[in-house]
């Protein structure tokens, strides 16, 4: 059993022959929250920042949220090497410090406001005073007095195990580079409790800064912030069922398809809430043959997304290069991943999964837009008005084919946030950055598109063209003609 999407092992504990005589079952954060009686939604978000990072935290921080900060390891670009003065820093900004309580070891803090906070210090190198700190918070008698802490502040500490169902945000300065870590933080929030019935985890991050040396590797770091952003957004919501839309397609039992019921004449979205599922038909779409690949589009497609999101070169090219034609990687990169993952799959169980995965990505992201109006015009559920997000992106979205759907660029959306949450200079740095990177097309590339050419020869009886308006089937045939060039070249030599 594991308890996280995303596996911290550096070997497998157990061989893929092995796991193949397990059965699958995956617990959703969806079914989690949707199971609890409080607790609802979490909210998931990154953020950045300039200079030191007290000095911007309140903009993130809110002092009347039961809150864990985690601060930065001292050996990361955001630390200032002084996780004494760091917490000090903190408390400054927070108000006027009134003392320690004898008790429990809390420091006790007065806000503008009046109101006074008490603050757990699990960063202090003194063992005494840390110990004192640790038991006043694991003190069972405590356990459902919702005043007896406000704020935790901790390095290494109150992450796996630990457990205060009060937490409504998780707030960690600077990347985490184990997603392992980052869901064991997320949790921290995602306990149920009276009252409690929205949590966050918010990441705040240093703007790359252009006159650094590590400018490289701060990029590095939002890129790898906003992976992990998409991949926890896509774990948080309820299950999409794919089906290709046929004439002799019948409503599910249990799927609620919205106003009108179910409709022979248009490509239907369902929703079962006891399930946790969304039921989406879309013209075109690849079925898998084989049980496995059902099984894999059934339970695995989040670990397809997280390679996916992960994968460096996809994530900037999506981000920054506006001549990039999204099949370039909703089609060809994905198809690349999805062959690498699932070596022993045939091509068409390789295709379907593939479409299930940029689909599910897709809805998710599209969706997210979609959402915030949704949300913001209803008094229905949360869970409600994410269905209702997904029905008016599948609106844009004509006729739902998988064809239109491979034409989004799956990290259009989160450009739009990045471009909402940095500096239009820190962004401009990041987009030169990786500008700077060679992005042409290498032998590896072209061979993929010639594959995909064949395949379209297939489809149309031709080849594509390298003077077609469609962007994709010209970027099929450049891959072509970059094969051919090497081939004549490799023969002059």
């Amino acid at each position: 059993m594991t308890g996280s999407y995303f596996r911290g092992d550096s070997e497998a504990v157990m061989a893929p022959t092995d796991e193949d005589k397990f059965v699958t079952v995956t617990y959703t954060y969806y079914e989690q929250l949707n199971g609890y009686e409080y607790l609802k939604h979490l909210d998931i978000g990154y953020f950045f920042y300039s200079g030191a990072y007290a000095d911007d935290i309140l903009k993130v921080l809110n002092p009347n949220e039961k809150t864990i900060i985690h601060i930065p390891s001292v050996n990361s670009r955001e630390s200032t090497k002084d996780k004494i003065r760091e917490v000090e820093h903190i408390i400054d900004a927070l108000g006027a410090w009134e003392g320690v309580d004898d008790k429990t070891g809390f420091q006790l803090v007065r806000t503008a406001e009046g109101k006074l906070l008490r603050i757990a210090d699990l960063v202090t190198d003194d063992p005494g005073k840390r110990d004192v700190v640790s038991s006043a918070l694991k003190d069972p008698a405590q356990k459902n007095n919702r005043d007896h802490v406000d704020i935790i502040i901790a390095l290494g500490m109150a992450k796996e195990g630990f457990d205060w169902i009060w937490c409504e945000h998780a707030l960690t300065i600077g990347y985490r580079s184990s997603l392992t870590e980052i869901v064991q933080i997320i949790g921290r929030a995602t306990r149920d409790a009276p009252g409690k019935t929205r949590a966050r985890f918010s990441n705040l991050i240093a703007e790359p800064d252009a006159t650094s040396e590590a400018v490289t590797e701060a990029v590095n770091d939002t890129l790898k912030a906003i992976a992990a952003s998409l991949l926890m957004e896509q774990v948080l919501t309820p299950r999409f069922e794919f089906r290709p839309k046929n004439p002799n397609n019948e409503a599910a039992p249990g799927f609620d398809y919205g106003e009108g019921g179910y409709d022979l004449d248009k490509a239907n979205i369902g929703f079962n809430e006891a399930t946790g599922r969304i039921q989406i038909e879309v013209k075109g779409l690849a079925e898998p043959k084989s049980e496995e690949a059902k099984r894999i589009c059934r339970e695995d497609l989040n670990e397809v997304i997280a390679t996916f999101v992960q994968d460096k070169r996809s994530l900037e090219r999506g981000l920054f290069d506006s001549e990039m034609v999204p099949e370039e990687l909703t089609v060809a990169r994905m198809g690349k991943i999805i062959k690498d993952m699932y070596p022993e799959r045939d091509e068409e169980d390789q295709e379907a999964i593939r479409q299930h995965a940029i689909a599910a990505l897709n809805f998710v992201q599209g969706s997210k837009a979609a959402l915030t109006g949704a949300a913001a015009s209803t008094t229905d559920s949360v869970n409600t008005a994410f269905i209702q997000g997904v029905r008016r992106f599948a609106m844009s979205v004509k006729d739902l084919d998988i064809d239109l759907i491979d034409r989004i660029n799956p990290f259009g959306e989160a450009y739009a946030i990045l471009a909402k949450a940095m500096s239009e200079e820190s962004l401009k740095q990041v987009a030169a950055v990786i500008a700077g990177k060679n992005t042409s097309l290498t032998p590896e590339d072209a061979r993929d598109l010639a594959r995909r050419a064949l395949r379209f020869k297939q489809e149309r009886g031709r080849l594509p063209s390298i003077t077609a308006q469609d962007p994709w089937e010209k970027r099929m045939a450049e891959g072509v003609a970059f094969l051919a060039r090497m081939k004549a070249e490799a023969i002059r030599v």
